[in-house]
């Protein structure tokens, strides 16, 4: 995008609105009011990078496809442990040992799932009779875990309002997948099916992860702010779970250099942090 049309209740906020369409700040721009708006007429602005900052722009969206090229092909792995997951969270599912692979009895469908030579997974089904049955949640994890030959120690704590099942061992990455995707998808998926009288939710942590996600992304939260703070330009988080942005949100909310909001609509829901001026704004 190199230009964008900004309204708002006055001209400034016009452009403001129009800047944070674009990511860019006010030096890189040439600003064309369209409109001064007035009694129930909202101001209205064209706002265009200017021709010396163009190639800056062009490289940073060059860039920019680069990167997402990258990630892409990275992901392409835990994409497949996503999926492997996102079968049994779709279905009601009845779990039957069977050697190597998992067999899911679910919605008129009989569903494998297994890991080839290769280690790609692989998910064939068949007609087969319904079954509606809650399942114990630690068998079905070490279901599971036979499925894709992993070897994992489950250990149990419970609180006042959770149950936590944390799997340590060797090899358990397919199982976190991209930024913990593949671990919250199953987290979902073991209080969707478990039998849980307690009405307790369950959370799954593999490996520690969450532990050591949520000291990463603090760290990174606080590295952000003085970014944001030093150049007065917002900054957008990718996509995350809504975990992860009650971290960061917790991590600056005492900061009174900046001030965090989060917009879109899940699984796409993102943070952004703002100079707290420019939210006052």
């Amino acid at each position: 995008m190199r230009s964008c049309e900004g309204t708002g209740r006055t001209i400034e906020q016009a452009i403001e609105n129009a800047l944070f369409e674009l990511k860019a700040p006010r030096e890189d721009v040439d600003i064309k009011i369209l409109s001064e708006g007035g009694f129930l007429k909202k101001a209205k602005v064209l706002v265009s990078i200017s021709a010396d900052a163009l190639p800056k722009y062009e490289k940073r969206d060059k860039l920019r496809q680069e990167e997402q090229k990258e990630a892409e092909e990275e992901s392409k792995e835990e994409n497949e442990a996503n999926d492997f997951v996102e079968t049994f969270i779709n279905k009601k599912i009845e779990i039957a040992e069977n050697k190597n692979n998992v067999q899911i009895i679910a919605d008129e469908e009989y569903v494998t799932a297994s890991k080839d030579e290769d280690g790609n997974l692989n998910v064939k089904s068949e007609k087969k009779e319904y079954f509606d049955k809650k399942v114990d949640a630690k068998e079905l994890l070490e279901n599971i875990l036979k499925a894709l030959n992993l070897t994992a120690e489950i250990s149990v704590e419970e609180d006042e309002k959770f149950i936590r099942y944390k799997l340590n061992g060797d090899n358990l990455n397919d199982l976190i997948g991209h930024h913990g995707e593949c671990m919250f998808a199953l987290s979902y998926y073991l209080n969707s099916v478990s039998k849980n009288d307690s009405r307790k939710k369950i959370v799954l942590d593999i490996e520690d992860y969450r532990t050591k996600r949520a000291e990463t992304l603090t760290n990174l939260a606080k590295r952000v702010a003085s970014k944001v703070a030093k150049s007065g330009r917002y900054y957008k988080f990718e996509p995350m779970d809504a975990s992860e942005r009650k971290i960061i949100h917790t991590a600056l909310q005492n900061d009174d250099r900046v001030t965090t909001m989060s917009k879109g609509e899940e699984p796409h829901r993102y943070l952004i942090v703002f100079p707290r001026e420019y939210r006052e704004d």
